[in-house]
């Protein structure tokens, strides 16, 4: 016997990007506004920190399309070609997110640590002043995320995300002050290699958890040990096999497992209604397949051994 159910519908946050597109849109406008003015300031002064900077908030534009894609397509309806839907969108996305991020970081270092040799004279005033406009660029974008930062695994990436970008701004803007402080013309260059580095520590670990799901490991917030236990202690349980949890996007888990009872057929509704209540509660996971056998068919299914049942 099994059973497999699905709770997201009876959660609000799963309407995250219906109530987020004008967040998206909103987010999307202003940085494309602010990269084409940093940019533009940036090549007139021959500021290396504010052509870096223009240059990550062009990515953080496509991180906004594609996290705004991503959740649009997961919730595009399961077909008989796509059981799943399209979920997994997000976290593609992410993944060539955070690799293009990561290509175009290593490109920037390899050009500050050249000017580093031959350091050229910039103008501290325009620095700071359109890294200022990035600061409140930045902050007004993470504002539109906050509220759903805790629901929804894009959302949370696109609010911490902008919320980076600022203090990176806040940076650029500390570059120019000391330039014009002191004068010291390395300060670009240095700074520019300083937000490589911020944006790599911070980029890779959505690069490496990206992956991670790609290849249906195990969510980082679920200990697997402790979902085997907690199968384990449900009433009438007496083994655990063939248990599965994946990622079916950045804001579902799926779960499938084989559950064997002493005396199975007696009470197993009650046992599938706690499982998948306890797993939710617990593990935030919220498709749920199961598949209860008794203990002679256990011993007959051979998934245990990673072929197939008898």
């Amino acid at each position: 016997m099994s059973a497999g159910h699905d709770h997201g519908h009876n959660h609000g946050h799963d309407h995250t990007p219906a109530e987020f597109n004008s967040a998206f849109a909103i987010g999307i406008a202003l940085n494309m506004a602010f990269v084409a003015i940093e940019a533009g300031y940036g090549w007139k002064i021959n500021s290396l920190a504010l052509l870096a900077d223009a240059g990550h908030n062009l990515s953080d534009v496509a991180g906004l399309v594609l996290a705004w894609g991503g959740a649009l397509a997961g919730r595009l309806q399961p077909d008989a070609r796509h059981t799943y839907g399209w979920k997994r969108a997000s976290i593609l996305a992410a993944f060539f997110n955070a690799l293009l991020l990561l290509l175009a970081m290593g490109s920037l270092a390899w050009e500050a640590l050249g000017r580093l040799g031959s350091p050229e004279a910039t103008q501290g005033w325009t620095i700071i002043a359109v890294a200022g406009v990035g600061i409140v660029v930045n902050t007004a974008t993470a504002l539109l995320f906050m509220r759903g930062r805790k629901g929804d695994l894009n959302i949370r990436g696109a609010f911490l995300h902008m919320a980076g970008d600022a203090l990176v701004s806040l940076g650029v803007v500390v570059g120019g002050a000391l330039y014009l402080w002191q004068g010291w013309a390395w300060i670009d260059p240095v700074m520019s290699l300083a937000i490589a580095v911020i944006i790599v520590a911070g980029t890779w670990s959505l690069f490496s958890q990206s992956l991670h799901l790609l290849f249906d490991g195990v969510p980082g917030q679920v200990d697997l040990a402790q979902v085997r236990r907690l199968l384990l202690g449900l009433p009438g349980v007496t083994e655990v096999h063939d248990l599965h949890v994946w990622a079916m996007g950045t804001s579902q888990i799926a779960l499938t497992a084989h559950l064997v009872l002493a005396g199975a057929g007696a009470g197993t509704d009650a046992v599938l209604q706690e499982a998948e209540h306890e797993l939710h509660e617990h593990f935030d996971i919220r498709h749920v397949t199961l598949q209860v056998e008794s203990a002679a068919y256990a011993s007959r299914c051979a998934l245990r051994t990673g072929t197939a049942c008898s």
